[in-house]
């Protein structure tokens, strides 16, 4: 039967879909954890900053390994380091249900982040590879979709967890699913010898790089992320970024060096690699803030409670998992530029319209549209833009390739979020209320509305910025099609 999967001319679907079931994993996984988290602090007895660290290690391990693990896959071969991910996945996840205390749960996060990171970094590398050039809009628009409906479920299956056992059961859940995605990886995925890169010399594993990275990224990371907090002029924000620029000169000096880099910098002198990185960045930094804010407008100015908010921000998902397909089928056949300059006027006119008539009693209906459009421009841009700078890379480097999208994707929604809530907070202050988010309530609504007006015309003016960048990025080369013509059997043997 296997032999029979891998000989049908619809194998690349079932590559597709075996990725997406440890694809959908991840995404439920971490909107599950999020509603646990009150749960996990009154057991343990601790505060929310403190049980914060279990998501906050997550996500910095995933972003700190996430290149160095694309970079792996690309030279010891996609499956194994796909396999080898989610067997750290299910492991961890154990532990993390089994944690005696709160430190370890932690570790055992942190530990999972790994598995994420080995996952995420070969994954989607698998899935573009296994169709032919010409359907690789198709192959990325679905693989949004499923990353969409995973977003729209996690918080609803950890809630139905949580309730109907206890927070344990959230961290357990994964590990029996988790345990039939490896068999099935291990039966259907491809298995070949990773492909040379034409003229490059004998590839092998960038340590300094590897090490290099993770540094400049860890400190951006922490510092974007507490510069609120700590203050963006003290001396640890100071410190932190004068370490980050030195670790990121590093790397690029190291790099344009090594005769195997892990990051070939000189693929950003192609046109279509520099500037869909560029937009592909901005375009998150300018809408990544609204999931983080707009609960806060929604419970603390509008007082609908946790449940009804879940229930409206519904509807703005749904809009990436319908039209991300849509979107990626339609750059195959029709090119980037007109898509990914759409999507991003979008979400650019939605913020600008909510920047000029939000205020304290704006109706619910209005604002769940404008998020609709917003995801609609989401769903329109990404796709295509990545297709856009894999289309410019050799099929030999698409591991590192789409772990480089992943980590634009992590890093602007960390540097997004830490930019609106300082113009947010700063705003609160200069009107006499207190510069925290925690202080967001129906008596400051006036205050914190102000701040997030402001922050709606910051997101908006970036995307302009990303508009002018997708523009002159160009299209599709009119040889693209013919070039990349090849059978969806051609890419599975880069993996």
């Amino acid at each position: 039967m296997i032999s029979a999967i891998k000989n049908s001319p619809n194998y690349k679907w079932w590559v597709f879909g075996t990725i997406a079931i440890g694809t959908f994993l991840s995404v439920v996984d971490h909107g599950s954890v999020l509603v646990a988290l009150p749960s996990i602090e009154r057991h343990f007895g601790s505060d929310l900053p403190t049980v914060q660290w279990i998501v906050v290690g997550y996500a910095l391990a995933i972003s700190v390994l996430i290149l160095p693990m694309g970079r792996l896959a690309d030279i010891i071969g996609r499956k194994s380091v796909y396999v080898g991910g989610m067997a750290v996945f299910v492991v961890a996840a154990f532990l993390a249900g089994a944690s005696p205390n709160l430190a370890s749960l932690i570790a055992a996060k942190i530990f999972q982040g790994v598995g994420s990171a080995m996952v995420q970094g070969s994954g989607m590398a698998m899935v573009v590879g296994a169709f032919p050039g010409t359907e690789r809009g198709k192959a990325l628009g679905t693989h949004l979709s499923v990353v969409g409906t995973g977003a729209v479920a996690g918080p609803a299956i950890g809630g139905l967890l949580v309730s109907a056992f206890d927070w344990r059961s959230v961290f357990f859940a994964n590990v029996p699913v988790g345990m039939v995605t490896i068999a099935l990886s291990m039966l259907i995925l491809p298995l070949s010898k990773p492909e040379p890169v034409e003229g490059a010399a004998k590839q092998s594993f960038d340590w300094g790089g590897a090490i290099l990275s993770g540094l400049a990224l860890l400190g951006f990371l922490l510092v974007v992320g507490n510069g609120d907090r700590v203050g963006w002029t003290s001396p640890v924000s100071l410190a932190g970024t004068a370490g980050t620029i030195l670790a990121g000169a590093a790397f690029v000096w190291c790099e344009l060096r090594s005769p195997s880099p892990m990051l070939d910098m000189r693929l950003f002198k192609r046109k279509l690699v520099a500037m869909g990185v560029a937009a592909g960045w901005l375009s998150f930094l300018g809408t990544s803030a609204s999931r983080f804010m707009m609960p806060f407008y929604l419970q603390r100015v509008l007082e609908y409670s946790p449940r009804d908010v879940g229930l409206l921000l519904i509807p703005p998902a749904l809009c990436m998992v319908i039209l991300g397909p849509v979107s990626g089928r339609l750059s195959d056949r029709f090119g980037w530029r007109g898509l990914t300059v759409g999507g991003l006027v979008f979400s650019a006119t939605a913020w600008f319209f909510l920047a000029i008539t939000l205020t304290e009693a704006t109706p619910v209906y209005l604002i769940i549209i404008m998020l609709m459009v917003q995801s609609t421009g989401t769903a329109l841009f990404n796709s295509p833009n990545n297709s856009s700078v894999l289309s410019a890379i050799d099929r030999a480097q698409y591991g590192v390739a789409s772990a480089l999208t992943q980590l634009v994707r992590n890093s602007a929604n960390v540097a997004s979020i830490a930019l609106a809530t300082t113009v947010v907070v700063a705003t609160m202050g200069s009107r006499g209320v207190e510069p925290s988010l925690d202080a967001v309530s129906p008596a400051v609504a006036d205050a914190f509305v102000a701040g997030l007006r402001w922050a709606f015309v910051m997101m908006g003016g970036l995307l302009l910025v990303g508009i002018a960048i997708a523009v002159m990025r160009g299209d599709r080369p009119k040889t693209t099609a013919a070039v990349e013509s090849e059978p969806a059997g051609a890419g599975q043997a880069s993996d």
